[in-house]
């Protein structure tokens, strides 16, 4: 579910997987996708297959991986958005499914400084502004919340991912393994990464470069190898009773 966004081809598949194996429990997370819980191990394959059918990539979860882009529905459908938010989440999300992190990865883009989707406690957030673009870094909302620092402004969608590249790239090859964003820039400093990330344009264009390679190979939907291909099928297979 893109940035949030979902069909009714969609939901209806989700509805058939959720009678067809008899999922106890569905959730609508605060990450704008829905959970489907209580699925039988061995179920699995084939509850991957029916979603896959339906066009769908299975989430991260619990990777130490890009988990959402959480969006707000932009000057579309409200009257305060100043910019396509829901659009430049999509294709955020697009751009980054599937890239592993040192820890868990956050994103959203919020139509205006409102900030309905919540983006100056991510990772990687965007507030659109009449002007643009406002990128902030570096947020948490969980056990202990930090509010984002302001990176820099740009003025057009193709910098938002260009930026966004690069944050990612340095942040995979700089920070120590299980180290979220916040305490990350914390550690190096604000002033190390706009040295980086906004200050040095060759620099961000190389780390974006990198990350776009490293992408290449990184989106391949892991679940529809085991629903299509039979990959670590013994997974799935239960234990021999004996006795």
């Amino acid at each position: 579910m893109w940035g949030g966004l979902t069909t009714p081809k969609e939901l209806r598949a989700i509805a058939d997987v959720v009678d067809k194996f008899k999922v106890p429990e569905m959730k609508v997370t605060g990450g704008q996708r829905i959970d489907l819980f209580g699925i039988k191990k061995e179920d699995l394959p084939a509850v991957w297959s029916d979603l896959n059918a339906a066009g769908m990539v299975s989430g991260h979860a619990y990777g130490k991986s890009l988990r959402t882009v959480k969006t707000c529905v932009g000057k579309t459908w409200c009257r305060f958005g100043t910019q396509d938010s829901t659009g430049v989440g999509v294709e955020l999300e697009r751009l980054s499914w599937g890239s592993w992190m040192p820890h868990k990865f956050k994103m959203a883009v919020s139509g205006c400084p409102r900030n309905c989707a919540e983006a100056t406690i991510k990772d990687y957030g965007v507030v659109c502004v009449d002007s643009g673009y406002e990128l902030h870094v570096g947020g948490n909302g969980g056990i202990t919340v930090r509010v984002t620092d302001l990176l820099c402004k740009v003025e057009t969608e193709e910098e938002v991912y260009e930026y966004s590249k690069a944050f990612m790239q340095l942040y995979r090859e700089e920070a120590h393994y299980l180290e979220r964003t916040a305490p990350w820039i914390e550690r190096v400093g604000l002033s190390h990464i706009k040295q980086y990330v906004e200050e040095d344009a060759e620099n961000r264009k190389a780390l974006a470069a990198r990350f776009d390679e490293s992408q290449k190979y990184a989106q391949i939907d892991p679940w529809a190898e085991r629903a299509s291909e039979g990959v670590a099928k013994h997974e799935f297979t239960s234990l021999k009773q004996i006795g």
